[in-house]
């Protein structure tokens, strides 16, 4: 299972000094009313935990088409008076009657009730407030509820998501989202009143009103009516569980990232193992450029055929520092390696675009790196009449048809085939990274790209010949193993590297529009200043405020 190979390979340190304090706190997300919420919260006295649920909860207000009630997610945390990482799992779950993914050779895992998982997000929010907070869940609830009540401006962000969306959206969807049957402009008031009641059931009875009480009845109600799989023995049965977060070293700097079912950490730790003797700093570009994507090749490669959620099959052992450096000898550094000719390579030994991301950090030392999604835009455009709950549409994240590509191109293997109660594989990648005197929190939404892009921002952080700004907006590149190509953004590549990788044999292909939403906040140690990025992609807002 996966902790046992987990401590056998990777090589685990004790946490790098958080002695020192920071002198304020922040909050980075990607809207500024979520941002507030949470800079709300630690003003009326709470802490980075109960400013992550604020800034959660309001998250699924005013960026329903990326996050919300209706999905899940990962929080990685760090205590700071009992100095640990600690991972809450509120990843979504396999209905008991999706069976083993039968029932999606005939449905869509993509638009409509059949295709939700059953929600994690709120067991995930009322146990990070139970657990770690320290003020009343009322409080930490009432931004959430206000927004939803009294309704907000919608950005061109939301606007365009739900253009892109609106021909999938139910009626109890279309009534909330749509204006006359249109998509609304910027600066639309957006109410979303039945949402505003579920969540002041939830500030009143916790996470067991919508598990085992009124919202369960009302939701599994309209899942009977409308075709969807959650029933009432899914929701009773649901668990959020505390993980070990992945830890790992990288040339004396240190990452604590997501674990299973986030394939994140492992495929992290996996493509800089490759990498752990090349001095990629001192390379020119080029060749900096093709080892990263030979690397991301072999890690995504492993990641698509053998990740799964641990509690459930038997994960090999990835990381072997022997079989680390086959894999690294395999590389030619004048010549890309066809991803066809990678099939049988790693034998066995003995995940979203519309997704949303958070940074947070108080002036006690406590952090948090917080990713959330309902999977597609507007998830599977369905809302659950009764609760106002825009619910995902995660079964799409399981292999439905193991081999054949998912919305997002990834071809995975039965290691995530579907299974009744069983976690999908995900590419969430909450992180946290640390050298001697800095500590960088972050993440970001992008589908399968997730993992690329935060080990991109991760190895800016460590050659550190760039500014924070630029870790997190400059152009970016990804590849996934299949399809066998380099995707990029504008500019991620000067023409003559482009030219270079060609002729190496890389197959490019440029996006035609940006990814990504990356939050992140940068904690200087030795002298105590934080600097919050919010991703010049979004509409996002950083905010920090003093110690008093």
């Amino acid at each position: 299972m996966l902790k046992k190979y987990i401590l056998a390979s990777l090589f685990i340190i004790p946490s790098l000094s958080h002695a020192a304090q920071p002198p304020s706190s922040m909050v980075v997300s990607a809207h500024p009313l979520a941002t507030e919420a949470g800079i709300q919260i630690l003003k009326q006295g709470g802490n980075a935990f109960d400013a992550a649920a604020a800034t959660a909860l309001a998250l699924g207000v005013v960026e329903p088409g990326s996050s919300g009630i209706g999905g899940g997610g990962f929080f990685l945390l760090y205590i700071a008076k009992e100095k640990r990482y600690v991972m809450i799992d509120a990843r979504e779950t396999s209905p008991t009657l999706a069976g083993h993914g039968e029932i999606y050779n005939m449905q869509s895992s993509i638009n409509g009730a059949q295709s939700a998982g059953v929600p994690g997000l709120l067991a995930g929010v009322d146990h990070l407030i139970s657990r770690y907070g320290r003020i009343a869940r009322e409080k930490t609830t009432s931004p959430a509820i206000s927004l939803a009540f009294n309704g907000f401006a919608i950005d061109s962000h939301l606007q365009g998501m739900i253009k892109w969306r609106k021909d999938v959206l139910n009626d109890a969807a279309q009534g909330i989202f749509l204006n006359n049957g249109h998509a609304p402009q910027k600066g639309y008031i957006l109410h979303q009143k039945a949402l505003a009641d579920t969540l002041l059931r939830f500030a009143k009875h916790g996470a067991d009103d919508f598990y085992r009480g009124e919202t369960a009845g009302r939701l599994v109600a309209d899942m009977k009516h409308d075709g969807g799989l959650i029933r009432e023995g899914d929701l009773a049965n649901y668990k959020v569980i505390e993980r070990q977060p992945i830890q790992f070293t990288y040339q004396g700097t240190q990452f604590i990232s997501a674990a299973l079912p986030s394939s994140g950490g492992i495929t992290m730790a996996e493509t800089l193992g490759i990498l752990k003797n090349d001095k990629l700093k001192e390379m020119s570009p080029i060749n900096r450029t093709h080892l990263l994507i030979e690397a991301m090749k072999r890690a995504y490669k492993d990641r698509n055929q053998y990740l799964g959620d641990g509690d459930f099959v038997h994960i090999p052992d990835l990381l072997n520092p022997q079989r680390l450096k086959k894999l690294r000898d395999s590389i030619d550094l004048k010549k890309a390696a066809p991803s066809e000719s990678l099939k049988g390579f790693a034998e066995p030994i003995g995940a979203s675009v519309d997704t949303t991301h958070f940074s947070i950090i108080d002036d006690e030392g406590n952090m948090v790196s917080a990713t959330l999604s309902i999977n597609y835009g507007m998830g599977s455009g369905y809302v659950s009449p009764n609760t106002g709950i825009l619910m995902n549409d995660e079964m799409d994240d399981f292999a439905t048809r193991p081999g054949k590509p998912n919305a997002y191109g990834l071809v995975q293997g039965k290691a995530n085939a579907i299974e009744p109660r069983k976690r999908m594989l995900s590419s969430m990648s909450p992180t946290f990274v640390m050298d001697k005197n800095r500590t960088l929190i972050v993440g970001t939404p992008g589908g399968s790209r997730i993992i690329s892009m935060v080990l991109l921002a991760s190895t800016a952080f460590i050659n550190n010949n760039s500014t924070p700004e630029q870790w997190v907006n400059k152009p970016r590149f990804h590849h996934q193993f299949l399809p066998d190509t380099v995707q990029y953004e504008a500019e991620a590549f000067t023409p003559d590297i482009i030219t270079e990788l060609k002729k190496r044999g890389h197959h490019l292909k440029q996006m035609n529009r940006q990814y990504g939403n990356m939050q992140a906040i940068l904690w200087n140690r030795s002298n105590g200043k934080l600097t919050g990025i919010s991703d010049a992609r979004g509409e996002g807002k950083a905010m920090q405020i003093q110690r008093h």
